[in-house]
């Protein structure tokens, strides 16, 4: 799968993943291969990325949505703490 973490000032995240954990309005939801396509509104919250890295990866955003579609996600965030 494919990430992308934009504001409106620059791309925060541009990758692939396996793993995506969101903070959606009416709780997180973790999103995985071959997701169902959903849009959805964000809190403010981590976004926890899970790759092949060692480690996960955490931005706290401020609020936004989410776009999942044919292994794609894409975050548009209000912001960046």
């Amino acid at each position: 799968m494919t990430l992308e973490i934009l504001t409106p000032d620059k791309k925060i995240y541009e990758g692939e993943v396996t793993a995506v954990t969101v903070p959606g309005t009416m709780g997180s939801f973790q999103i995985l291969k071959d997701h169902a396509p959903i849009i959805s509104t964000l809190e403010d919250g981590p976004v926890t990325v899970k790759s092949n890295k060692a480690e996960d990866e955490i931005f706290v955003i401020k609020g936004g949505v989410v776009e999942v579609l044919k292994n794609k996600i894409i975050v548009l965030a209000e912001g960046v703490a």
